[in-house]
């Protein structure tokens, strides 16, 4: 049992809330380009996290969603109600982030301006990649997170394309890594769990 559910009293096989109440984790997508990968790292965090049995995991790809720039005239927001009940529908999250040019990518910027209240008062793990794991990258969504009043955790499983990818693109994590995660979603369903209880 981590520090986290000693602290606040759960089982890591059932932390739920009222003992029915199965908490709602979005794992988010942070690439819309062709060619991406963050749809492998994503399904391999869903499969981690499938076999915990702590919580129900859901991919969220933003890609899905019609989310032009915000405030863009005449663009198609027709996505954006969609995008609000999903995000509102989720107790906590994992950010699947790539490092484009020392930070997050547009559309996952894009994607976490265009709401407000429905990110507040929730937790966050983060699992990034990139030439040095996605550091810089995580660093910025930290403080983009703080500011939608989203905890995120500490711990923070870093990918690296040289070591964890084949040719930069075909996903194969070292056995390391999925500790890593599981540690990471220890702390997110702990906090979502605590954080929950003040959206009542």
């Amino acid at each position: 049992m981590s520090f986290f559910s000693k602290l606040f009293g759960l089982d890591n096989k059932t932390q739920q809330i009222g003992g029915n109440d199965m908490l709602k984790i979005g794992i988010v997508l942070g690439s819309t380009r062709e060619g991406r990968v963050s749809p492998q790292v994503g399904e391999w965090v869903k499969e981690l996290a499938d076999k915990r049995g702590d919580a129900e995991y859901q991919i969220i790809d933003i890609a899905e969603f019609k989310l032009p720039l915000l405030g863009e005239a005449g663009g198609d927001a027709s996505g954006a109600a969609a995008w609000s009940a999903q995000i509102n529908g989720c107790d906590g999250f994992v950010f699947i982030t790539q490092e484009y040019n020392h930070s997050i990518t547009g559309a996952l910027k894009n994607a976490l301006d265009y709401l407000r209240d429905e990110w507040n008062n929730k937790a966050a793990g983060i699992v990034s990649y990139g030439s040095v794991g996605g550091a810089r990258a995580t660093e910025h969504l930290r403080g983009i997170l703080s500011e939608l009043s989203v905890a995120h955790v500490r711990v923070h499983p870093a990918l690296s394309l040289f070591t964890d990818f084949e040719n930069g693109s075909d996903f194969k994590p070292k056995d390391v890594q999925a500790d890593s995660v599981n540690q990471m979603l220890d702390q997110v369903i702990s906090w979502s769990t605590a954080l929950k209880t003040v959206r009542k």
